[in-house]
């Protein structure tokens, strides 16, 4: 039987990309209500606002997963606001659910957090083994700060905080804006404009040679419930794929998916950020059963199947924000 089962349950940042699966994940578990608070009713960054929101909510778990972040680009610009909105965000609402008297808190980390030149695959037990590459610096350390917060309180007062790391995620309902995207829908958005624009080159920011790892965002959900179900320790997890792949060949995956036989230039005066990225997963398999099932290829595909059905819809938005 499930420990969520007519749980109260908030997700911040329930309604974004990785939230609505989230959300549709934990259904399967039965819990009593799913509350996703929108920040034009609680701006998570007001303590006032969160407490409101848990006099509303009456909580039992809390899965945190509400960030403020973008692309390498976003990064550079606002390392200043993602620094302060995501430590604001997450010390606040970790301190008064504490009070409150919230059953378990699960925190959302990132990648960003582990140290630029950090041994590959990335061991939880190396998070603190240098500095974070420097663009994404600002927000990973910020995340970082909530897990020490977790074992700080874990330790001194018995409150029951989680922290989980996922990779980089990408699917359908990503964020295809060019200027605020991640590296997998900036590609496919750029891949599929050029094809159907009959343009003979795309501009990729890099050399290239950096390695990322990427998780289907249905797989990550799912990783995300389950702990929130099983896991109950100090200890960050990593929630990955465990498979790496270079940005060039990632490109050019895209590009074969797509159809696309155009001209790949590579901007070598733009970062690359972090030269590598992959994870050991082994804690997550260990601890409570995650492995990730959805091949890079075919979420590829699901991912671009649904950038063409949706990029009228895509686009319209990115023109009324």
């Amino acid at each position: 039987m499930s420990t969520l089962l007519h749980k109260q349950i908030v997700v911040t940042g329930g309604a974004g990309f990785l939230g609505t699966q989230v959300c549709r994940e934990l259904q399967e578990h039965g819990p009593a209500d799913i509350v996703v608070p929108r920040s034009a009713h609680y701006d998570l960054r007001d303590r006032e606002a969160i407490l409101q929101l848990l006099n509303d909510a009456r909580p039992d778990v809390i899965i945190h997963l509400a960030a403020v972040v973008g692309g390498i680009g976003a990064n550079r610009v606002n390392g200043g606001r993602y620094f302060y909105e995501n430590a604001i965000m997450g010390i606040q609402l970790i301190e008064e659910a504490r009070q409150f008297g919230v059953e378990k808190f699960v925190a959302i980390g990132t990648i960003c957090s582990y140290p630029k030149f950090a041994a590959v695959p990335f061991n939880e037990d190396d998070l603190w083994s240098g500095y974070p590459e420097e663009t994404n610096a600002p927000y990973g350390l910020a995340k970082k700060m909530l897990l020490v917060q977790s074992q700080a309180y874990r330790q001194q007062y018995g409150f029951n905080a989680i922290t989980l790391l996922p990779v980089n995620l990408y699917g359908p309902e990503d964020n295809f804006d060019l200027e605020t995207s991640h590296v997998i829908p900036a590609i496919i958005r750029k891949v599929v404009d050029a094809r159907d624009s009959g343009a003979g080159f795309i501009d990729v920011w890099g050399t290239g040679k950096a390695s990322r790892e990427f998780l289907f965002v249905r797989d990550a959900a799912r990783g995300i419930v389950m702990a929130t179900d099983r896991y109950n320790s100090s200890d960050p997890v990593n929630i990955g794929s465990g498979h790496e792949i270079s940005i060039r060949d990632l490109v050019e995956l895209i590009c074969e998916l797509c159809e696309y036989e155009g001209e790949i230039r590579w901007d070598a005066t733009k970062p690359d950020g972090q030269p590598r990225r992959c994870l050991d997963t082994s804690r997550a398999f260990r601890e409570f059963g995650f492995q990730a099932s959805t091949a890079l290829r075919e979420g590829l595909a699901e991912t671009i199947q649904w950038y063409e059905e949706n990029r009228e819809q895509v686009s319209y938005e990115a023109q009324a924000n």
